[in-house]
């Protein structure tokens, strides 16, 4: 209808934009090595909640020399499948 405004998203469509959002910018600075490069033991012991929810796979390849292919075999050889997050 025109001129009805438009409803805020639930809660919980906030949270999860918002979290993908902080996911994705942590993933970008430590691929391009902006300021301090952060190991995956800094990232986890940061405590911050949006890494809680982080695939071990994308946490991986967000360092620096760690695409994919060495994420998996390094999953693989444990073993422990590439969609495991942090938490659960």
């Amino acid at each position: 209808m025109p001129g009805r405004t438009q409803e805020p998203a639930p809660q919980h469509l906030r949270a999860l934009q918002r979290a993908n959002q902080i996911r994705a910018r942590a993933s970008r600075d430590q691929a391009s090595g902006r300021g301090r490069q952060l190991s995956v033991v800094d990232v986890l012991l940061s405590g911050a909640e949006e890494i809680e929810t982080m695939e071990i796979a994308e946490l991986l390849t967000s360092q620096r020399r760690w695409g994919h292919t060495r994420a998996r075999r390094f999953l693989a050889a444990i073993p422990m499948t590439e969609s495991k997050t942090i938490v659960r």
